[in-house]
């Protein structure tokens, strides 16, 4: 996400909105190669929902300068825990746990 976020800074991004995350987008691709290596399963709408608003909050906070802080992702990690929800059944039941 962070490389994501100071990418779209260094190309010229100047509103956190012009930023969305699609499923043939390339931060779609990284995330589901790194999580879903054989496509195992379908990712869910919200984890691209999720996915977006942190991004944004990297986004938000690089911009800012936040990130001079060492512990500036601990705001970040604050909201995105509390976007979080249950595991889905087909995850808990899946050979690849």
């Amino acid at each position: 996400m962070e490389k994501f976020a100071r990418q779209a800074i260094v190309d010229g991004v100047n509103n956190v909105k012009d930023m969305s995350v699609m499923r043939d987008s390339e931060l779609f691709r990284a995330l589901n190669m790194h999580y879903n290596k054989a496509n195992d399963f379908q990712i869910p709408d919200r984890f691209l929902e999720v996915a977006e608003i942190t991004l944004h909050e990297f986004y938000n906070a690089i911009s800012t300068a936040k990130d001079s802080d060492p512990s500036w992702k601990k705001a970040i990690y604050k909201v995105i825990c509390k976007l979080d929800s249950d595991l889905p059944e087909e995850f808990k039941t899946s050979s690849c746990l």
